[in-house]
């Protein structure tokens, strides 16, 4: 048994526990005039989107989720005590994947596996098994993990990548079960970055300029969103697939099933922005971040 190594940590993210609360404190400072009362104060927690760019592009909208549903655990007196997070990016009717190791290391100190619940979800699906010394180097998941150390330190993991297509819907609502067979009280985190426009990206359909940056965030990024805010994995699948606006839609449907399992028929837009908005460029990425 051993713990993942963090790959990105001094990269796209800070590499030590220091660097990082101290960014979380600017992002609470950035946040502060822009979170509501109904989102600090609202009891309730089931999961979020969030995105997986450097955190100088993204860190903050995913920062923004994790901490209202901190907030509204505080609010409602139940902690999250596992948190399954669904990522990688992976195409349609391809394989998935389950880490099943003793964890992840961050700067903030280990996240450790849930092997009762990612071996009960091992035993339903088929999945390409990964270790810590034989996975992926993805960033969708692992930056996500300091978020979660910060806001709940003994909390448990199960890491998933999902393939957009059926099985993510299946694969996000036998997450839920487990959990509540386990008597858990989860919290469901689905990865993805929105439209990658530009010429970096092969995709230009809007041209260059600044009438680009307008449809992107206006038509493409909203289409996709909409589907997030009306919880409907299969269509986050189907606009993501025809649309090209996220990059991980299987991770974003399968948290989706997971909180639809739960009853929750809606989410909340938290915080949307563009790396344009940090850096002007003919390519740019859209991020994120919604709760349940």
């Amino acid at each position: 048994m051993a713990l993942k190594k963090a790959r990105f940590a001094g990269t796209w993210y800070p590499g030590t526990g220091r660097e990082c609360t101290r960014s979380m404190k600017q992002y609470d400072e950035e946040l502060a005039s822009q979170f509501g009362e109904d989102e600090r104060s609202s009891s309730g927690f089931s999961g979020g989107i969030v995105p997986h760019a450097g955190w100088f592009f993204s860190g903050k909208t995913s920062y923004a989720v994790f901490r209202s549903i901190a907030d509204r655990a505080a609010a409602s007196g139940t902690v999250p005590d596992l948190f399954y997070v669904f990522g990688m990016h992976l195409p349609p009717d391809g394989p998935n994947y389950l880490f099943l190791d003793e964890g992840f290391e961050t700067p903030l100190g280990p996240l450790l596996l849930s092997s009762d619940a990612a071996e009960k979800l091992s035993m339903r699906f088929d999945f390409v098994h990964e270790t810590a010394h034989d996975s992926a180097s993805d960033n969708t998941i692992e930056l996500q993990l300091p978020f979660i150390k910060h806001f709940f330190p003994e909390a448990e993991i199960v890491t998933v990548g999902v393939s957009p297509d059926e099985g993510a819907v299946s694969i996000g609502e036998a997450a839920y079960e487990i959990a509540h067979e386990l008597g858990r009280k989860p919290c469901f985190i689905g990865s993805t970055d929105l439209t990658h426009y530009g010429p970096n990206y092969g995709f230009t359909p809007q041209g260059i300029g600044g009438q680009s940056v307008r449809w992107v965030k206006d038509c493409n990024d909203r289409e996709v969103i909409e589907a997030f805010l009306s919880a409907e994995p299969r269509d986050v699948i189907r606009r993501a697939l025809s649309s090209h606006n996220a990059c991980c839609p299987g991770a974003a449907a399968a948290a989706i099933a997971s909180v639809r399992r739960g009853g929750t028929k809606k989410g909340f837009l938290i915080d949307y922005t563009t790396s344009y908005d940090r850096h002007p460029d003919s390519s740019f990425v859209g991020y994120a971040g919604v709760l349940y």
